[in-house]
């Protein structure tokens, strides 16, 4: 795998994150979306306990590390559940706008320079730009968007702890912390899953979500964080709301205003501009 260029493993993280985001909200029309959101959680969970048994690795875990692991876990549990709320209700390319908006902030705090401040200048204007327009009409999306951002923001800097622990590789990790989190958020979805384990069409579509937005990108991420620094990380994000923009106009026809494709453009900006503490010190 290290032949890859972890570039070329981010690329396809891009692609796959809002690919079956996409497909879930097609699914929408047969399940509801905390449904859903377990349905993906839980499908992933267990293609990855057949491919790694974690189980075996747990047992040789630290409490510190055991302890990571269950944040990471819950993090992502309560993120994908927001995420879907906030894609029943908003277009993807505005709910990926929104999400990136707190981890420009931390970087601008953490490295008060003219450049970070220019970032999230960027990306606070995007995301006013988007909520001026959306706002009025889906006011809930907004606040589970909000959710998801600060969430989001979490998963980055627990994901990265992980994929460089030492006691733990990062996809072994990654198969443990999907397992908690199917747990976590069973008393959140599962009832809403229910009617799909008698509607086979909806339960295999289920598990196709589950394996191209949590089985594919976030083994494609983990294989990207391992290797990149969080800076670099940070910076080739800018493509997600372009790409979940793109793919909202293929597969749901979610053709963006003028104002939104301006508002998602200030964003991506924004992401591209600012710099992380790690690369200044590596300057």
């Amino acid at each position: 795998m290290r032949r890859l260029p972890p570039h070329a493993y981010f690329v396809v993280s891009a692609v796959f994150h809002y690919l079956g985001p996409a497909f879930a909200v097609l699914l929408f029309a047969r399940v509801e979306a905390l449904g859903v959101a377990w349905l993906r959680v839980a499908s992933a969970a267990v293609i990855f306990a057949l491919w790694r048994r974690p189980w075996r690795v747990w047992r040789s875990l630290d409490r510190a590390t055991r302890w990571l692991l269950a944040g990471w876990a819950t993090v992502l549990a309560v993120m994908n559940s927001c995420f879907y709320l906030a894609i029943e209700r908003l277009p993807l390319g505005t709910v990926a706008a929104v999400e990136f908006l707190p981890v420009i902030a931390l970087a601008a705090i953490a490295t008060r320079t003219g450049r970070n401040a220019l970032a999230l200048l960027l990306a606070v204007g995007g995301v006013y730009v988007l909520s001026d327009v959306r706002l009025v009409a889906a006011p809930l999306g907004f606040v589970f968007a909000a959710a998801n951002a600060v969430l989001f923001a979490l998963y980055i800097v627990l994901g990265h702890r992980v994929a460089r622990s030492p006691r733990v590789g990062g996809i072994d990790g990654l198969a443990l912390a999907m397992l908690i989190a199917a747990v976590v958020a069973a008393p959140i979805g599962f009832a809403d899953a229910v009617p799909a384990f008698t509607d086979p069409v909806a339960l295999l579509a289920g598990i196709g979500v589950g394996v191209s937005s949590s089985v594919i990108p976030y083994v494609c991420d983990q294989l990207a964080m391992a290797r990149l620094p969080r800076g670099t990380y940070a910076l080739l994000v800018a493509l997600l709301p372009a790409t979940a923009t793109v793919i909202g106009i293929v597969v749901l026809a979610q053709v963006p205003s003028v104002l939104e494709v301006l508002g998602v453009a200030l964003v991506v900006a924004g992401v591209a501009v600012h710099r992380d503490q790690q690369e200044y010190a590596d300057a």
